[in-house]
């Protein structure tokens, strides 16, 4: 390659760079908003009064403000969300980004949406995620039970490592989180992430007594 073409080929490189670090912030931007608004969500709803006291006593919270399902025959599970550390009494971490999927096989036609929470209790599990690919009902000791009747198998969350609130409707009513695998996103968590939308969203969870 000629240095004509090398600078030429460095240029272009740097021009996309440069397009797509705006369009990477719109998306975190508008991920901590969603996930500011499925905070506000919970705490109005009915189901999620009981474990307001284990909220306030959390290691950390995973809010996925859309989780996605969809396909004929074979189906999809994916979504983008946020995690938060308590630093202290009601004080919360700056967020980080973190995807959750799963395939499985069935008769799920259409498109489904639902909104999760994970109230994460234990060092364990907060450990377990934050190291990369958690498989959730994967085992080595950590419980998860759920607060609406929105997921399957839904309890009263009177204890776990994990407690999941679900707003999902439709084909989410029996949904199965079990073999569901969160991992980190490197790539947006390379940079602090600051600004309104954050401070929005951990201002929102702060407020819950």
């Amino acid at each position: 390659m000629t240095i004509g073409k090398w600078i030429a080929a460095a240029a272009f490189a740097a021009s996309v760079a440069l397009a797509a670090a705006p369009a990477a912030q719109a998306d975190e931007q508008e991920l901590l908003a969603n996930a500011t608004q499925t905070a506000h969500n919970m705490k109005h709803d009915p189901a999620f009064g009981q474990a307001r006291q284990m909220l306030n006593g959390a290691r950390a919270v995973l809010i996925v403000p859309a989780l996605v399902k969809g396909g004929f025959i074979f189906g999809a599970e994916g979504g983008d969300g946020v995690l938060l550390r308590r630093t202290g009494g009601h004080k919360w971490s700056e967020p980080k980004f973190y995807s959750m999927g799963s395939a499985s096989f069935g008769l799920q036609a259409g498109l489904e949406r639902a909104e999760l929470v994970f109230i994460i209790m234990s060092d364990r599990a907060l450990s377990g995620i934050e190291q990369g690919n958690f498989k959730l009902g994967a085992g080595g000791g950590i419980t998860m039970v759920t607060l609406s009747s929105g997921v399957e198998g839904a309890t009263t969350g009177h204890g776990g490592d994990l407690v999941v609130w679900s707003s999902g409707t439709g084909a989410y009513g029996g949904l199965t989180l079990n073999g569901s695998i969160i991992s980190p996103d490197k790539d947006m968590n390379a940079t602090p992430t600051t600004g309104p939308e954050a401070q929005a969203l951990r201002s929102n969870l702060g407020s819950i007594r």
